[in-house]
């Protein structure tokens, strides 16, 4: 790739990252700060979001991959990035992520792609109904579901790479489990991944 296709890919990140960050809305689902809040939660969210931006830097896939078969996915669990490369290694994206909110609820390791599901819907796990019993057993696709407008399904049982409604959450500490991206990036990355590609979790 050249440089100045890498400086173009990197600027289109980080236009779409601070223009999501711009209008945020929480799920009416899991929406638990008073309205009062929001304002401070929002100015907290671009103040991550720009610290998160600057630690983000293009990372070469051979550390972490033997080849790019099918695609390789890296996720940096530490600076909150996700990281893909095409089979041909002729794309190369970098997009902010959320992340699980504490290292219990962190899974690291190998992993793939199994089920690519466009506006899915959501039940939480069994483990997730016991820390929060009012939550709903099932969410229909739409603005209030927790899994946005695509998911990637990983061998992982309960695992996945999602989109989100509540742009709140990328570039923080928030999910259950799994990593979520801004809607509009996920839907990029769901045309890019295949089922058979290739995830590591760091």
């Amino acid at each position: 790739m050249t440089d100045a296709r890498k400086m173009l890919d990197r600027r289109s990140f980080l236009g779409s990252a601070a223009l999501a960050g711009v209008s945020l809305a929480a799920p009416a689902v899991f929406a638990q700060t008073p309205d009062a809040g929001v304002t401070q939660l929002e100015e907290s969210a671009n103040t991550n979001m720009r610290r998160n931006i600057s630690s983000f830097r293009e990372l070469d896939w051979q550390p972490y991959f033997s080849n790019t078969q099918n695609g390789a996915i890296l996720v940096d669990t530490i600076s909150r990035a996700l990281h893909f490369w095409s089979e041909d290694q002729s794309i190369y994206k970098l997009y902010p992520t959320s992340v699980p909110v504490s290292n219990e609820l962190t899974r690291r390791g190998r992993t793939e792609v199994i089920r690519k599901v466009k506006n899915p819907t959501w039940s939480p796990t069994p483990s997730m109904k016991q820390r929060n019993p009012e939550w709903p057993d099932f969410v229909p696709a739409g603005p209030d579901n927790p899994l946005g407008t695509r998911a990637l399904y990983l061998s992982w049982q309960y695992y996945r790479i999602h989109g989100t409604h509540d742009t709140r959450k990328i570039g923080r500490k928030s999910s259950n489990g799994c990593i979520g991206l801004f809607n509009q990036h996920i839907e990029e990355l769901f045309e890019l991944a295949k089922v058979g590609t290739q995830v590591v979790l760091i």
